[in-house]
């Protein structure tokens, strides 16, 4: 570090402009995130509210199309007897989501967290008012005529959509209004599944791409007033009921593990399937407003060999957990239903990806528990723990929210000896998935765009660094500048430099004496960001370690490659 010999006192006649010059961090909680707080917990009750309509409306849908009756009472378009007539319903109610894209908001197609990322990163997290009404009502559509999604996707859109409606007609910053969209995608998440402290893990993994008390604080209130109306509106006992599971062994957590690495290969080869499908019509010579009906065919046809693959088969999930379907259904709800729902979302539809990757995810990991124990009888593992964790993993390695995974398992079904198995699987399937794909379900469609969205989170180095450490000799004729004290951070000064064009600060000892001690350049803050973030990339390892690294890569390489 350079220092001067001798301090520089501030000239007098300069400290009345350098007391307009010097900027100071605001506390991370004031009375603008207790403002922000009530309104998220506001929006959270009108949310709840939305998904008891959004679940009810499909139900309703579900029993006239199929069935001819109009009842909100909760059904499955498995008990259906209209036959080979069923490969028409996915598909009328497809050309319906189709129109309403094509003349409301071609916002509705998707999956719904892509769609929210996307207006976060872009456009300031400001999402067309028209979506509040025309998302859920398009998922209605689709899921009540067979489409084989789940109701928490559009419900977390709807959600975003109306914190980002009401977060417009506060006039609050873009970054209040992100807080406010992901607390409302987030209550949603929680009012369908009761799932609070998942929702808060999703928000700050996969929306907020933070972690800090202004953001964090309106969110979880947010998702406990979600948790309450799920609660008020819908039951308060687990959404997937199942056997206690027993405290798993040592052996039986190497056999999980292995099975959360086999289900982390598949679910990179799901996500990659879902865009592979997306690419294919997007070659198709007519316009997109046809393409959900295309894509319906396929459901359809699934549909009348495999009813249980339509419509949002949560009780499918829960006989998985149970551990009591045959071989045949679980084959039928780990292909046909991977079928039907990577052409049916491939092609555009109004959709969500979490619950067919539960059910594919849940359905694979039964199959790999059976194959375990048919050809290794003594092997001490679980059916229904093989469910579960198949469900987590799948959905750990295809969006790469790993403690989300791990903790909506948990809440969902209540069942505290998952813990370790789940913990083993998802990690495993965590990392497997970043040799296998650049990109997660949730990321690739707006990394296409040329939307980045952040692969880890880790403190500013640049906050964690006084200025004191980057000072310089003083040059001559820079006086006249914006300072900084030597106990300031880096970060703050970086921000200084931004605030008034300039390339330099002036440094000062304290508040008290005010005597310079130097400057702080822009490239000496670059050069120590530089430095710091090398040293994460660069290794002095022994010899021997490097060759064993090198063997891992060549191995990696090669499982790639095949």
């Amino acid at each position: 570090m350079s220092r001067i010999d001798e301090s520089t006192p501030v000239s007098p006649s300069l400290e009345q402009l350098f007391g307009r010059q010097q900027v100071s961090r605001k506390l991370p909680v004031d009375k603008r995130v207790f403002y922000l707080t009530i309104q998220a917990v506001f929006n959270a009750l009108f949310i709840g509210l939305i998904a008891k309509l959004l679940v009810s409306l499909i139900a309703l849908i579900t029993n006239f199309a199929f069935f001819g009756r109009f009842s909100i009472e909760s059904s499955s378009p498995a008990g259906n007897h209209l036959g080979w007539f069923v490969i028409f319903i996915p598909v009328a109610g497809s050309l319906l989501v189709g129109l309403m894209a094509r003349f409301g908001s071609k916002a509705i197609r998707g999956h719904g967290i892509p769609e929210a990322m996307e207006k976060i990163i872009l456009e300031d997290s400001k999402i067309p008012p028209v979506i509040t009404f025309l998302k859920p009502l398009s998922a209605a559509i689709s899921i009540g005529t067979g489409g084989p999604f789940g109701a928490e996707g559009p419900i977390i859109a709807t959600g975003g959509a109306l914190g980002s409606l009401t977060g417009q007609a506060m006039h609050i910053s873009p970054a209040e209004r992100k807080i406010i969209l992901t607390a409302g995608a987030c209550a949603g998440m929680s009012a369908i599944f009761g799932s609070p402290l998942a929702a808060v893990l999703l928000a700050i993994e996969l929306l907020l791409f933070e972690f800090s008390p202004r953001s964090i604080i309106p969110v979880a209130l947010g998702c406990i007033t979600g948790a309450g109306m799920h609660i008020l509106l819908f039951d308060n006992n687990p959404v997937f009921s199942m056997p206690a599971i027993p405290v798993p062994s040592n052996s039986a957590l190497i056999i999980y593990v292995i099975l959360g690495v086999l289900i982390g290969i598949i679910a990179s080869f799901v996500s990659r399937s879902v865009y592979a499908v997306e690419d294919l019509f997007e070659k198709l010579p007519i316009h997109w407003m046809w393409w959900p009906a295309l894509g319906a065919i396929a459901v359809g046809i699934t549909g009348y060999f495999a009813p249980r693959t339509m419509g949002v088969g949560y009780n499918n999930i829960t006989d998985l957990l149970a551990g009591s379907l045959p071989l045949g259904m679980l084959l039928t709800l780990c292909f046909l239903k991977y079928i039907s729902w990577v052409i049916s979302l491939g092609s555009g539809t109004s959709g969500g990806t979490l619950a067919p990757l539960f059910t594919i995810g849940g359905a694979s990991g039964a199959l790999l528990g059976t194959a375990a124990l048919h050809f290794f009888p003594s092997l001490d593992i679980n059916l229904p723990t093989a469910a579960l964790i198949g469900m987590a993993a799948m959905f750990s390695g295809a969006s790469r929210a790993f403690l989300t995974s791990i903790v909506f398992a948990l809440e969902t079904t209540g069942q505290v000896n998952g813990l370790l198995p789940l913990l083993a699987a998802c990690a495993s399937a965590y990392f497997v998935s970043f040799f296998f794909m650049k990109g997660s379900i949730m990321t690739e469609k707006i990394k296409r765009r040329g939307v980045k969205t952040p692969d880890s989170y880790e403190p500013d180095v640049l906050q964690l660094t006084n200025v004191l450490k980057l000072v310089s000799d003083m040059p001559a004729g820079k006086v006249n500048l914006p300072y900084v004290y030597t106990t300031d951070d880096a970060g703050l000064a970086a921000e200084m430099m931004g605030k008034y064009s300039k390339d330099t600060l002036l440094v000062l000892d304290n508040k008290e004496s005010r005597q310079s001690v130097g400057v702080i350049t822009a490239a000496a803050i670059l050069k120590y960001y530089s430095d710091q973030k090398n040293k994460n990339h660069v290794y002095d390892s022994p010899a021997r370690t490097r060759k064993i690294m090198v063997h891992g890569r060549k191995l990696m390489m090669k499982m790639q490659r095949k």
